[in-house]
């Protein structure tokens, strides 16, 4: 839901800033520039596609209390470049709360892809982030957004106190998206609300380079049969005429990321090369 409700009461102890540009040299795009202060920093790994690829992992294994990471990405004109983290976001324990803040730009006719592993948010923690994304004429995006109900194995089932994300998607002045998911226990209890539900996960395709994509991904979940108690949930909403939203609320985290993996199944085949194939 949108809530106009202030976030976490954030006290920055630790900041943390990266910058990531992206530019098209020949036929491939490479790194023009990584810088990150601690506790962010990249990776850059090379591959065999065209497109660049780069990595964040925050020191520590996740954010403590204070913690405030700004991440800002430029993607130049005709570049292609996948944005993923080397594992969980985990948001530990935080009274005053932890914050993120992606900050992209995606040049004309450019591809940016920003696919990160979950969000854990611990028992206690307080989370914000921000992901805002500014697209030129003829530029595409694929992002993907997940978070989970924390460690139910540890009995931390939905446990967070506060967990806010903001998206914002615009081109050309014009929001496509402009939207705020809160999840408080001051809204109600969160295992009782959420039910049987343990993940859930937002998938944004805009631009023109996903216009196959969002057709066949549309169709698909048009056809999907309603089933009682089914595994899982899922909508699919257009956004004007080159972008699509999907979600999807699920059981189990396993199930939820079979499905957004299936949904980005073309990924391989717009970057040259399979950003899952190492980690299987």
């Amino acid at each position: 839901m949108i809530s106009a409700l202030p976030g976490p009461r954030l006290e920055a102890t630790r900041a943390g800033v990266a910058r990531l540009a992206f530019e098209r040299s020949g036929p491939r795009t490479v790194v023009r520039t990584a810088l990150a202060h601690s506790p962010l920093r990249l990776l850059t790994p090379r591959n065999h596609g065209h497109a660049a690829w780069a990595y964040t992992s925050s020191f520590g294994g996740g954010l403590v209390d204070g913690d405030h990471l700004r991440l800002e990405v430029d993607v130049a004109d005709e570049a292609s470049a996948l944005l993923a983290t080397q594992g969980a976001n985990r948001v530990y324990r935080s009274p005053n709360g932890c914050r993120s803040d992606l900050l992209a730009r995606v040049g004309r006719d450019a591809l940016l892809a920003w696919v990160p592993d979950p969000t854990v948010c611990f028992a206690g923690a307080r989370y914000s982030q921000t992901l805002d994304v500014t697209l030129a004429p003829g530029a595409s995006l694929v992002l993907a957004d997940v978070v989970t109900a924390g460690r139910s194995a540890r009995g931390e089932r939905w446990a967070f106190l506060h967990y806010a994300s903001r998206l914002r998607v615009a081109r050309e002045g014009r929001a496509l998206v402009d939207e705020r998911w809160v999840l408080d226990p001051a809204h109600g209890a969160l295992p009782e609300r959420l039910g049987r539900f343990d993940a859930l996960a937002s998938v944004l395709l805009v631009g023109p380079a996903l216009a196959s994509a969002r057709e066949a991904l549309a169709a698909r979940v048009a056809g999907l049969p309603v089933k009682p108690r089914a595994r899982e949930v899922v909508s699919a909403s257009p956004l004007g005429e080159d972008g699509l939203l999907l979600r999807v609320a699920s059981v189990s985290l396993e199930t939820l990321l079979g499905t957004t993996r299936d949904w980005l199944s073309f990924l391989p085949g717009l970057l040259g090369d399979d950003p899952w194939a190492r980690r299987v």
